[in-house]
């Protein structure tokens, strides 16, 4: 794990400098270390000037490593014409890393390699590679790795994050579309879509068949993301979708340790605590000072890359649950992220119900998971990676995700005015043997069960400002260039 950065020069210019750039804004996501590969040559050293001292080329990659597992390993690697940089993981592999698949991918005929990693291959990933002269980008078919890129004056390049590309003047930044491959080259470049998420077929079934069936793949999408792993972290509030990942992790047989993060006197930190007595899984709790917010806000507002008050507080609260297992030196975090858009969980869903109907709804959930990639995953993967710790989402697994999406609303949300959402879910819970004041527990989003909501715009009103107006204050003062955080 780590970051990746690529460029190649429209005008024959060198296109190194700019990934030396890119690698050193990107050290807080990786330093143990650093490789640059040109069209014909990988470097790798422990150092920035080590690895990209020397070099020019009109097309460049380059890795930071962030060795989270065993298999991590120094980056970019090669393979005939092909130099590669791989960012991420795929699931259950039983020999071989992730980087040397995805590698044997692009033998035989390199220009295909990347299109077969995304029709075959299961995980969150993306890459870029040298193949001859051209630049090559992938994402997975979620956008679980974040994965930007853009244009500046004469040359193409890409990232793990947009500040990567800003520091090279890059000021158009777009988030590169999952299940995508794009090519590269000094007379342009074109997009082409592989494996993308498109909208199911209604299915007909009835609850019972749905609950086994859903059961099942999400028992599936854990046993994929734990092969191999003795010990992992689970952000955990006590509600329904963590303590469903809780119970499922602990029947794979890995030691669970859950987090919780809250303020003093929350009542979602002590139900959290039941939850996990009940579960039987040991808890860490993360008592905050009030005064912690402020301090971690303008690190998490440079780290989640945009000035929205809602990712500011959902980062904030992902921030202190990857420092907290960071710190219990657990580098693998699962979290129950996805969840609320596959089956109905957001309470405004019981709106577009009410003015749009059950067939309205089914259509929002449509959308909301296919642009999860930019609301959802970039924001979580950007913080944790920050502390070193790799997010695993089995609630985005590939063929739940598929599955979930095709079932009628009715077994999600009952009514236009049903409190609870989420049935089917809730049913797999009592299912595998949760009690009913956890899968009957109602929905509280992240940042008002930690409570970082409400501090935040206690904050804004000693400053005599709105909460958005605090947030863009601080944005403001972000300098962009700066190879690292506030």
């Amino acid at each position: 794990m780590g970051a990746l950065a690529a460029a190649l020069s429209r005008e024959g210019r060198d296109a190194v400098s700019k990934v030396a750039k890119m690698m050193e804004t990107l050290q807080h996501r990786g330093n143990e270390a650093y490789g640059v590969a040109i069209r014909d040559y990988v470097r790798t050293g422990s150092s920035l000037m080590e690895a990209a001292s020397g070099l020019e080329s009109p097309v460049a990659v380059g890795h930071v490593l962030s060795r989270v597992l065993r298999e991590d390993r120094p980056q970019p690697v090669q393979h005939g014409t092909v130099n590669l940089v791989f960012e991420g993981r795929f699931y259950q592999l039983r020999e071989e890393g992730s980087v040397e698949v995805a590698l044997k991918k692009f033998e035989g005929k390199p220009l295909e390699g990347a299109e077969l990693i995304l029709k075959g291959l299961e995980g969150a990933y993306a890459f870029a590679a040298i193949v001859g002269d051209r630049l090559v980008l992938g994402r997975d078919p979620l956008g679980l790795i974040p994965l930007y890129y853009g244009e500046g004056r004469g040359f193409y390049a890409a990232a793990s994050e947009r500040k990567a590309l800003w520091a090279v003047g890059v000021k158009d930044v777009k988030s590169f579309p999952p299940g995508y491959v794009a090519y590269f080259s000094a007379g342009g470049y074109s997009l082409k879509p592989v494996r993308v998420l498109t909208k199911p077929k209604r299915r007909r079934v009835p609850l019972e068949e749905a609950v086994e069936t859903l059961k099942g793949l999400l028992a599936e999408a854990v046993r994929k993301r734990t092969y191999g792993l003795r010990r992992v972290a689970l952000a955990f509030s006590g509600g329904l979708d963590s303590s469903v990942l809780a119970a499922l992790l602990k029947s794979e047989g890995v030691k669970v340790q859950l987090v919780t993060v809250g303020f003093d006197g929350e009542e979602e930190v002590r139900s959290a605590v039941d939850a996990a007595e009940t579960l039987g899984l040991p808890i860490h709790v993360k008592k905050v000072p009030e005064a912690d917010v402020e301090e971690v806000l303008p690190r998490v507002l440079w780290l989640v890359e945009e000035p929205s008050p809602l990712a500011v507080s959902i980062g904030v609260s992902f921030y202190w649950v990857a420092e907290a297992a960071s710190k219990a030196g657990l580098r693998i975090l699962f979290a129950g992220q996805g969840s609320d858009e596959l089956f109905g969980g957001y309470h405004r869903y019981l709106d577009v119900y009410r003015s749009l109907g059950a067939e309205g709804v089914w259509d929002a959930l449509y959308r909301d998971v296919k642009s999860s990639y930019e609301r959802n995953f970039e924001r979580d993967e950007k913080v944790c990676s920050f502390h070193h710790v790799e997010l695993r989402l089995p609630f985005a697994d590939w063929n739940l995700v598929k599955f979930a999406l095709s079932l009628p609303t009715g077994l999600k949300i009952s009514s236009p005015h049903d409190p609870l959402r989420k049935r089917v879910l809730r049913r797999v819970a009592e299912e595998i043997g949760l009690p009913p004041e956890i899968y009957g527990r109602r929905k509280r989003a992240i940042q008002y069960a930690t409570g970082v909501d409400k501090v935040l715009r206690r904050i804004a009103k000693r400053r005599r400002k709105t909460l958005r107006g605090l947030i863009e204050d601080y944005w403001g003062r972000i300098v962009w260039g700066n190879p690292g955080p506030p």
